[in-house]
């Protein structure tokens, strides 16, 4: 048998009611969503059950709900007694790995989130920045662009490195317009904007990283007790001080994530359990891989189909 990775998934997978079926039938589920609360000193559990979406959706709730519904569905989990030998997160899903991996508490995970979505907020003011999936385009192509648009003093970097021919750029607004237009001159299918609040994973949140080194300061983080592939090297780390240095360039340095999935599978990876809302990660995974299996967990229904398939070949 292969090796098991549990990927979470970052800003963009949140919806109302996520996790409130599984906290309304197990307190254990249901008891990280007070923890959250308090920790907070905010009723982040209402919103998240209740909504409404548009408020669920600002940056500042949208990073400490997701890491909280996917730690609860993560703990709902371990009772299959299924384990994980790698543990990867999109952008803010590397927080919920973390806390996953051990190397974070979940109170300090939820409010080290809480912080990091606030200062990502305030870097760039007034939506003066933006982000865009460009569709088609091959990496090297579109950084050539980009680097143009930037050198002609419009701001525009690649983001996130989702799957083959699925990469979003982040700038300023005219720098992503104007690298949108060029990327689909130089063969690009679509250029679609996308309804962010603000350009995330580029050099325009390097003043949300100062600030955040101080958050990370005050929190602790440990080793992980299970290798993490990082977002910004695609490589595994388990170290402390490597982990808080690896946060705060997250902050405005592309995710790498084809390229972490690509290291997973060459690490031995077969099997892929996205855990937390959505199946956003698991059809990119497919994108870099199709052999690979993968499973998305987000209720009692979703977990059960894992548990089937699995427990079958331990047989």
């Amino acid at each position: 048998m292969g090796k098991i990775a549990f990927i979470f998934p970052g800003q963009g997978s949140q919806t109302v009611g996520m996790g409130k079926s599984l906290a309304e039938s197990n307190e254990t589920v249901q008891s990280f969503f007070h923890k959250a609360d308090e920790k907070l000193n905010d009723s982040l559990s209402k919103l998240i059950f209740e909504g409404p979406q548009d408020e669920l959706t600002l940056t500042t709730n949208a990073q400490p709900a997701l890491l909280t519904t996917s730690i609860a569905i993560l703990e709902y989990f371990k009772q299959s007694g299924i384990t994980a030998d790698y543990v990867a997160g999109h952008s803010l899903g590397e927080y919920t790995a973390l806390v996953a991996a051990g190397a974070i508490s979940f109170e300090d995970g939820v409010y080290a989130v809480r912080k990091r979505g606030e200062y990502m907020e305030e870097a760039v003011p007034n939506r003066e920045g933006t982000m865009a999936a460009i569709l088609g385009l091959d990496r090297e192509v579109l950084k050539d662009v980009t680097e143009t648009v930037t050198a002609e003093g419009n701001t525009v970097q690649l983001a996130n490195l989702n799957c083959p021919g699925q990469i979003v750029i982040s700038g300023t607004r005219k720098g992503v317009e104007l690298a949108s237009a060029k990327a689909k001159e130089a063969g690009a299918k679509r250029a679609l904007p996308l309804e962010v609040s603000g350009p995330f994973h580029s050099v325009l949140m390097k003043p949300a990283a100062e600030k955040f080194n101080d958050v990370l300061s005050q929190i602790q983080i440990g080793n992980a007790k299970i290798p993490v592939i990082a977002n910004v090297t695609a490589s595994e780390m388990t170290e402390a001080t490597e982990i808080k240095e690896k946060l705060i360039e997250q902050l405005y340095s592309p995710v790498l994530w084809e390229d972490s999935v690509q290291k997973m599978i060459d690490l031995g990876v077969d099997t892929f359990i996205e855990i937390g809302p959505g199946k956003v990660l698991s059809g990119l995974v497919k994108k870099v891989n199709r052999t690979v299996r993968t499973f998305a967990v987000s209720d009692e229904e979703t977990l059960q189909s894992v548990v089937d398939a699995l427990k079958e070949e331990v047989k």
